[in-house]
């Protein structure tokens, strides 16, 4: 990395930050178990946010980038909402509950598996983020986007949420947590959208038989959705990783 925080992957210029022209997003947030989830982070720094003692927030995400600096490409995120161990818990239920509606709790992304080889290596050495090349398929169909995760010649899941809103998403300030070169950094990224829609449940899961879909189920899933959104034409801009 340069001065600039120019980088250079598989031949090609990034520079940060990096920024997401348009992408179309569906996202569930379920409650899971929190000694699994635990167990799952990599460090002793963060630790997940427990809406109710025993129960952590996770979220699953699936993104069709069609405009952004590091390609056209799909994604999947499986993340925890975590917060630093040296932070005041504050109130039981009350401070998670204002904290995931006012989009104020970070996240730390367990898995993102994409379909393409360079924003996979550019994740990885920009970020810390844990990319690995996955075949990743969306459909929409009558009122509802899917997406299927195959791995290894498995599939892993098949994950559906409604299309559709008419809200529009401000842009919002966010934070995600990440281990690089076996340090945690903090990475502040900014996401709005036009053609948000929300709701309460509305996510439809159904896992395989691959070994990552096992790790999801040991976590409790599947199970019905606390919230489900929709983000139709998203934008964004990821900054540079800071060192904690």
């Amino acid at each position: 990395m340069t001065a600039s925080q120019t980088y250079t992957i598989q031949g090609r210029t990034v520079t940060l930050p990096c920024v997401v022209r348009d992408a179309s997003s569906g996202s569930a947030t379920y409650l899971v178990d929190a000694a699994a989830a635990r167990r799952l982070l990599p460090g002793p720094e963060l630790d997940v946010v427990e809406l109710w003692p025993g129960r952590a927030l996770a979220s699953l995400a699936c993104i069709d980038y069609k405009d952004n600096d590091l390609g056209d490409y799909n994604e999947i995120s499986v993340a925890f909402f975590v917060r630093e161990r040296s932070a005041p818990r504050g109130l039981p239920v009350v401070s998670p509950l204002i904290g995931f509606v006012r989009a104020r709790l970070a996240t730390y992304i367990h898995r993102l598996p994409v379909n393409q080889a360079f924003t996979c290596e550019a994740g990885r050495t920009i970020w810390g983020f844990p990319k690995v090349v996955h075949d990743i398929s969306f459909d929409y169909v009558e009122g509802r986007a899917t997406c299927v995760w195959r791995a290894d010649g498995k599939r892993v899941f098949t994950f559906s949420v409604p299309r559709g809103g008419k809200q529009r998403m401000p842009d919002t300030n966010l934070v995600t947590w990440t281990y690089l070169d076996g340090a945690l950094h903090r990475t502040a990224f900014v996401s709005g959208a036009e053609g948000l829609g929300f709701r309460l449940g509305g996510a439809k899961l159904e896992l395989g038989d691959h070994p990552i879909a096992a790790e999801l189920r040991a976590l409790g899933l599947p199970r019905r959705a606390l919230a489900t959104s929709w983000m139709e034409k998203m934008h964004g801009r990821f900054e540079a990783p800071e060192k904690r």
